[in-house]
């Protein structure tokens, strides 16, 4: 026999489960359990006679071999159900929490309701379904989801409710039983329940619990209670505890935010449930002592709320209120801000806020001469970095302002706050849209300690002292923080300033020696350091190997004034510098300076895209502002072995023509970083497979032979037999030669014309196309000499390119094999003043023996210089005798 089962005190998503359960196991009984909720009652007995369900009442002892158990993860006490003798198989939506029963079969998923996951499983079966049953099914979906709306709800929830409501779903039914009056029982115990309750405060959370006994005679559900009272008071959290008979308690769990979790306190107490409901029975435990334990596990359900150091801006600008609205107009179309906070211009104390709005209505009624003054919104309303989001989201409603600045104690003058940042609407909006990160966050010091070279974890040391002293915030940014959390190590150590990164860099070599360089128009700097340097900060570690210069970096913003040109920078906060680059993964920063040593910044979702391997853009326009930027995502998603994301592999499509606007060499230099990495064919085929390289020449494309010839260009380059013949050849340079060789000559030299090839990289590949076809016209199996006269006027760089673009094993490529093996080093024991001591005069006849001789040695007619000095006796005495003919 198959039962198919479910909780007690079963809702509609329990039931509904248990029907769709029947209909794709048509053979299965679907028990329903001894407690269904008021509202599934009703519901079950006007629909009775369409539906399938057995009462317990009504089950025959007879033995179970085989039990499908629906929204819940404990299998319930039935006659004929030996647990150790029964096949299980779980289908729920809740986590598996506890190690899972190793005997059992799951089929979980994470979505809002277990009749999703049934749905689902109709569908792909093609069954069909009445209108009363697609009715019931809905009505699990919307009880479970709050009708769509519960953080827990997923696209798949929609789908599903979607696709029942073209079975016939009826929505006026959904309507009746989703908003059942509570009875008079449940009445009296709502009532005792909210003069009972109490508040509690967590992590900024406003969680009630209530604990009461139930009222005498009370046989009714309790969630029912629990929705009312949730929608009447509007906790964040929600604990009801109520004593029932048989000496149990019930817990009954609500959540209104993804902050709070009540399924991990309804598991400690041997419930279940989801983050949003759950709910527990426990078996003799006086209630009091039950609410305690609550409280005891309440920090662990409730998760930390987001603070506004955590969104905020820092470094804000600001404008003196005697500004000019046009000069304010000006600064906000250049930066793209939505509005400024405004100060005394004598004491720099914050006295309001300037908007947008405001200004462009002042400019229509062409006010723009007047001072910012005038038009600004008064005040003094700012948070604290310390402050809970929710506080800022609050100021921001009641105020209506949307900007916040952000203040801090003032050690000068405790009295006036020191604005030090600002908090945005966007960042609001960001928050409340995508959340914090939802992965742990890394300790990014261990990180830094564990994959640094010891002494450059002690240069960070040294210098996070420096500028904590300064008081400018100091910042790891970008790809060497990618790298750090992907557990790479990092290529390259340089350092992002908020404040002067050239003052930064003076007080550096004042304490530790050096020298820089700097430039002050883009506030940089770079650090000389010497071996005295390394020695004073890190004294007792081992300094081989160091990087012996550092750059330092006032962080700054960028504008496009155009597409595709350069842009123009100006310094900004950390938030802005970050706001600039091309990809989350490469917007993370960790924080040097003082105590925040190890403090990990991410603004645009680059831990979450990292951690799923996703390429993601950070603007949609910025592969207008950049289009080399489409090379720079392909190039990071083949070397990280992830994928561009479905939005930003649409923008790349759409700003492929903004590349016919970038010069030649900007493209070029792009293509050799491509060239230079290990998956460079890889690259290569997807910049094809986008459209890229059709976009920079219609004519540059892949051609079949060119996998083969990057695969032995690599053998080459690590090949030992060419020694150091190949120390000149730039990696990118073999790569790109094999690129253009295999195309047409007037394809090769319209890309050299649009990619500006230096004149000496057209003159190689010209050198090893005329190589090839040298070589291919000797015959099968050439004299050496004969190779050589060809190949020693070429520049090892011509012959490495041209053996891997003809094929390592093809015959050209045995005869260069040989060639750099053995024949090019083959030398004569004679050399010209030999020749001459012989009798010959200094002249080209020296050379011409001279040759000859190779030639010989070469092809192996001599072997050694008692034959070589036989072979020159020899050719002297011919010519000698020719001579004497000719005179004759």
């Amino acid at each position: 026999m198959l039962l198919i089962l479910t909780h007690e005190n079963a809702d509609f998503d329990a039931v509904a489960s248990q029907l769709a359960a029947s209909k794709l196991y048509p053979e299965g009984v679907p028990l329903l359990s001894w407690r269904v909720n008021r509202n599934v009652e009703q519901f079950l007995t006007l629909y009775w006679d369409a539906l399938p369900f057995m009462r317990p009442v009504d089950l025959r002892r007879s033995r179970v071999e085989k039990v499908i158990l629906v929204d819940t993860l404990s299998l319930p006490s039935v006659r004929g159900i030996r647990p150790d003798k029964v096949d299980v198989l779980v289908i729920d939506h809740h986590e598996l929490g506890d190690p899972p029963n190793e005997q059992w079969s799951y089929h979980t998923d994470t979505v809002g309701a277990t009749t999703t996951l049934l749905v689902e499983m109709l569908q792909e079966r093609g069954l069909s379904i009445s209108v009363n049953e697609a009715t019931l099914l809905l009505l699990g979906i919307h009880e479970d989801t709050g009708s769509l709306v519960y953080g827990t709800t997923t696209v798949r929830d929609a789908q599903a409710t979607a696709w029942l409501m073209q079975q016939g779903a009826q929505l006026s039914v959904i309507r009746r039983f989703l908003n059942i009056q509570l009875s008079d029982q449940q009445q009296l115990l709502y009532e005792t329940l909210q003069d009972q309750a109490e508040w509690l405060k967590i992590e900024g959370q406003n969680i009630l619990i209530s604990a009461v006994s139930a009222p005498p005679g009370f046989d009714d559900e309790i969630s029912a209670v629990a929705h009312r009272l949730r929608d009447t008071l509007t906790p964040d959290g929600m604990f009801l505890l109520v004593q029932l008979k048989y000496n149990h308690v019930q817990l009954v769990a609500r959540s209104s935010t993804d902050n709070v979790d009540v399924s991990i306190i309804a598991r400690a107490l041997g419930g279940g449930g989801h983050s949003r409901a759950a709910a527990a029975t426990i078996m003799d435990k006086p209630i009091s002592g039950t609410r305690d334990e609550i409280v005891e596990l309440l920090p662990a359900a409730v998760k930390p709320m987001a603070k506004v150091d955590q969104i905020m801006s820092y470094g804000v600008q600001v404008l003196p209120s005697d500004t000019k609205i046009s000069e304010a107009g000006k600064r906000m179309q250049r930066w793209g801000h939505e509005g400024y906070p405004v100060v005394d211009p004598q004491s720099t104390k914050l006295i309001g806020l300037l908007t947008r709005r405001m200004v462009d209505r002042a400019l229509n009624h062409q006010m723009g001469d007047l001072p910012v003054k005038h038009v600004m919104r008064a005040g003094r309303v700012s948070v604290q970095p310390s402050d809970s989001v929710e506080a800022v989201q609050r100021l921001m409603i009641q105020e209506g302002w949307g900007q916040i600045p952000v203040v801090r104690e003032n050690k000068d003058d405790p009295s006036e706050p020191e604005l030090i940042g600002i908090v945005t609407r966007t960042d609001l909006l960001n928050i409340l849209t995508n959340g914090l990160s939802s992965y742990d966050e890394p300790d990014m010091r261990e990180l830094m300690i564990n994959s640094l070279p010891k002494a450059v974890w002690a240069l960070v040391q040294a210098v996070s002292i420096v500028a904590h002293q300064l008081e400018m915030p100091l910042y790891f940014v970008g790809g060497l923080v990618r790298d750090l959390l992907l557990e790479k190590p990092p290529m390259d150590i340089d350092m992002v300033v908020e404040g002067d990164a050239i003052a930064l860099v003076k007080h550096l070599r004042k304490r530790y020696g050096g020298e820089s360089r700097s430039h002050a128009q883009f506030g940089t700097a770079k650090w000389l350091l010497t071996k005295e340097c390394w020695q004073r900060i890190a004294p007792d570690i081992e300094v081989d190997n160091v990087p012996m210069d550092i750059d330092f970096v006032t962080a700054r913003t960028e504008i496009y004034a155009q597409p595709s040109a350069l842009p123009e920078v100006e310094h900004g906060s950390i938030k802005l510098d970050l706001h600039r680059r091309d990809f989350t993964i490469n917007t993370l920063a960790v924080r040097l300076d003082g105590a925040h040593l190890g403090e990990l910044f991410d603004f645009y979702g680059g831990l979450r895209d990292l951690q799923s391997g996703v390429i993601r853009v950070l603007h949609s326009l910025s592969f207008v502002d950049d289009p080399t930027r489409i090379l720079r995502a392909v190039r990071l998603e083949q070397r990280l072995q992830f994928g561009i994301e479905e939005r930003s592999s649409e923008l790349i499509h759409e700003a492929l023509p903004m590349l016919n606007r970038v010069t030649g060499e900007r493209i070029r230099n792009e293509l050799v970083m491509c060239l230079n990495e290990e998956q460079r064919f890889e690259i290569l085929v997807r910049l094809a497979e986008i459209g890229v390289l059709a976009q920079i020449h219609p004519g540059l494309t892949l051609q079949s032979q060119m996998s083969a010839s990057f695969r032995d260009a690599e053998k080459i380059l690590d090949d030992p037999k060419w020694g150091e013949s190949l120390v000149e050849v730039p990696t990118a340079f073999a790569y790109f030669a094999l690129m253009l060789l295999p195309l047409t000559p007037t394809i090769q030299q319209e890309v050299m014309a649009r990619l500006k090839v230096r004149k000496s990289t057209i003159d190689d590949l010209s050198a090893a196309k005329k190589l090839l076809v040298e070589l291919a016209g000797l015959p099968a199996d050439p004299l050496p000499s004969r190779v050589v006269k060809i190949m020693r006027f070429y520049a090892n760089r011509v012959i490495m390119v041209t053996q891997a673009a003809a094929g390592i094993e093809s015959s050209i490529g045995s005869i260069i094999s040989q060639y750099i093996r053995e024949w090019r080093y083959v030398r004569p024991s004679l050399n010209g003043n030999d020749l001459m001591e012989l009798g010959l005069k200094a002249g080209p006849k020296v050379g011409e023996l001279l040759d000859r001789l190779l030639a010989a040695r070469l092809n192996g007619t001599v072997r050694d210089e008692f034959g070589e000095r036989e072979l020159i006796a020899q050719w002297i005495a011919e010519d000698a005798d020719e001579s004497d003919r000719l005179e004759a």
